[in-house]
């Protein structure tokens, strides 16, 4: 889009375009999503930028209207394979506060120089902006939902002080952490804090059309008991699950039906996922968050889905019965990996046998899947344990920075791993939109988005009532091993 594009998407308040791009006003000093319900400003005094980071950087601040800060991810950092979409991706796992620019390019296989020069060319803001700008984000959140001492959250955000804490909330916010927190939305039916033990309410940002019922009835196909379940009647279901977390551990609990602001501009102006995430650490929330999204897969751009497929004469009807059907990722890659080799019944052996129960239970959830490492040692003949010790050592790597291509290669190059595994993995673990299983028929004017058209022939039963059609034959059937 050029700018004068982007500001036609402003003067529309078109909420499409809600975290593709921001928009600054050189009078006021503040930044804004395009669809913020504000008087519209003169093209004059318009500035656009492609992150909330390099808006902040230009010395704009967040609008208090519009909450541009809260908009879901461009869908792009879900696309695209190269280094400043994986960057993008490891930096939202919060990579750069736990290993610094140096561990960020490390994981890229680029010097941090180049990283910072490719990132600030394109982005208009360098790694350690980006990361800034999401503790803001993450501090905003625990300010207004939590009871928390400021000075926790200041840590828990990853700032390296208090003081870098105080000065960067004034700098996006233009409000000390007292008044932000004070300033905390009130919404009707909803508690504006988190009571002890209760966990922290979030709302799971999403564009456009959503179709919820999809997503958790595959959650629902092949969730893994003791770490994951759905309940309620489909319509209000809530999914629950453990998550293994860089400093502790998490219970989130997700509803599925969606919410939508009052009032929108367009005819699918998006809404949210509620959820409460309950974390033995709060510095966890930031990654914890982001896993979430990508399992639910809240940063897709529906529009450009759809229009595409639309566009096959087979995929039509579908699409227009289903706008907005979402390719679900994984909560954990490395899990997901083992699931789709071993299998809904074998995975649920594994946790039985091997997983590490919770200091704190919660219902019939109560243990984390095992780590890699556990399984290699544990199980290391035949397939299963070639991927744990692939996992475990980083000869596969299935973090958010991954390159997909090198990680399907070091899959097929396992003992006994077939193509359809590979493929399972590539969708669910590594976010791939754009991945056929083998054997199905899958023209090119699909792409870049094969990954939904499957979904859309899954969803219809048009591959059958059978399973997933990612889903690979699982060499244990039963649950029974290779040792067993």
């Amino acid at each position: 889009m050029d700018e004068d594009t982007r500001y036609e998407a402003v003067r529309s308040r078109d909420a499409r375009f809600d975290g593709e791009f921001f928009f600054a006003v050189e009078t006021t000093g503040i930044y804004c999503r395009p669809s913020c319900p504000a008087v519209t400003p003169k093209r004059c005094n318009v500035r656009f930028f492609t992150t909330a980071a390099a808006a902040q950087g230009g010395g704009f601040r967040a609008c208090r209207r519009c909450r541009p800060d809260a908009v879901p991810g461009s869908a792009d950092w879900n696309v695209r394979a190269d280094v400043v979409g994986r960057a993008m991706r490891l930096i939202g796992d919060g990579i750069v506060d736990r290993e610094g620019v140096a561990g960020l390019a490390t994981r890229l296989g680029y010097s941090a120089r180049q990283v910072q020069r490719q990132l600030t060319g394109e982005l208009g803001a360098g790694p350690v902006a980006l990361a800034r700008a999401q503790r803001a984000h993450t501090a905003r959140v625990l300010l207004q939902t939590t009871e928390l001492p400021v000075t926790e959250i200041a840590f828990a955000s990853g700032f390296a002080s208090v003081r870098q804490f105080n000065d960067t909330i004034r700098a996006v916010y233009a409000a000390t952490p007292s008044k932000l927190r004070a300033a905390a939305p009130r919404d009707r039916g909803r508690a504006p804090r988190a009571t002890p033990g209760a966990g922290i309410p979030l709302r799971l940002a999403y564009r456009g059309p959503y179709q919820a019922a999809a997503v958790f009835d595959l959650l629902a196909r092949e969730s893994v008991r003791r770490v994951e379940e759905v309940s309620g009647a489909r319509g209000d279901r809530t999914y629950r699950r453990t998550l293994r977390l860089p400093y502790g551990t998490g219970i989130v609990a997700v509803a599925e039906r969606t919410r939508s602001p009052k009032a929108g501009p367009a005819a699918h102006p998006g809404g949210w996922l509620d959820a409460r995430l309950r974390l033995t650490d709060p510095r966890d929330l930031t990654t914890a968050v982001q896993r979430l999204r990508r399992l639910f897969d809240l940063d897709a751009d529906p529009y450009a889905v759809d229009e595409r497929l639309s566009a096959d004469a087979q995929l039509a009807p579908l699409v227009a019965a289903r706008p907005g059907l979402r390719s679900p990722g994984a909560a954990d890659p490395a899990e997901w990996a083992v699931r789709a080799l071993a299998g809904p019944a074998e995975s649920e052996r594994l946790v039985q046998r091997y997983g590490k129960a919770l200091d704190a239970p919660c219902g019939s959830l109560t243990q984390l899947f095992p780590e890699p490492a556990v399984l290699a040692a544990a199980e290391p003949h035949g397939t299963l344990g070639a991927l744990a010790a692939a996992l475990a050592d980083g000869t596969v790597r299935l973090d958010p920075g991954a390159d997909r291509d090198d990680a399907t290669q070091a899959l097929l190059a396992l003992p006994g791993l077939d193509p359809a595994v590979a493929a399972a993995i590539r969708v669910r673990a590594l976010g791939d939109p754009d991945v056929a299983p083998p054997g199905l028929d899958m023209p090119d004017g699909r792409r870049p988005w094969r990954s939904y058209a499957v979904r859309h022939l899954e969803a219809a039963r048009d591959l059958g009532a059978g399973p997933d059609p990612y889903a690979p034959q699982h060499p244990y059937p039963e649950g029974k091993s290779e040792q067993a």
